[in-house]
């Protein structure tokens, strides 16, 4: 039963499921800063942190893109940005990587590093 709900997890519209093909066009050219989640299926740090990824997601509509990849059906890449570990989440901003996180932590910890990265830090 368990194994059943987490595979039916929803992103409500507000993040964006990319492949392979269109992680350059929604992520590198972006004209707002991208938080990517890489995750796996199979990973159970992976889908508890999905509904904080999913509430920062509105928090911060508008401000911060949020989008997942699949580091399984997209291996490619998750390879070219050498993920070993998931989850890991990193923000992107003018197609370069700005920060990242491996691990699951607590909203606050997320939500710090995109206030960081938007220069909203007190």
């Amino acid at each position: 039963m368990l194994y059943s709900m987490m595979t039916k997890e929803t992103t409500n519209g507000k993040v964006i499921r990319l492949n392979n093909g269109e992680f350059d066009t929604e992520v590198l050219k972006s004209s707002v800063p991208v938080l990517v989640d890489f995750y796996a299926d199979w990973c159970g740090p992976c889908h508890a942190i999905a509904p904080t990824i999913e509430a920062l997601s509105n928090e911060f509509a508008g401000k911060v893109k949020f989008v997942k990849v699949d580091v399984d059906a997209n291996q490619e890449v998750a390879s070219r940005y050498e993920i070993m570990s998931i989850p890991t989440i990193m923000l992107f901003e003018n197609g370069s990587v700005e920060d990242s996180i491996v691990g699951a932590y607590p909203a606050s910890v997320y939500k710090q590093h995109i206030e960081r990265a938007l220069g909203q830090v007190r």
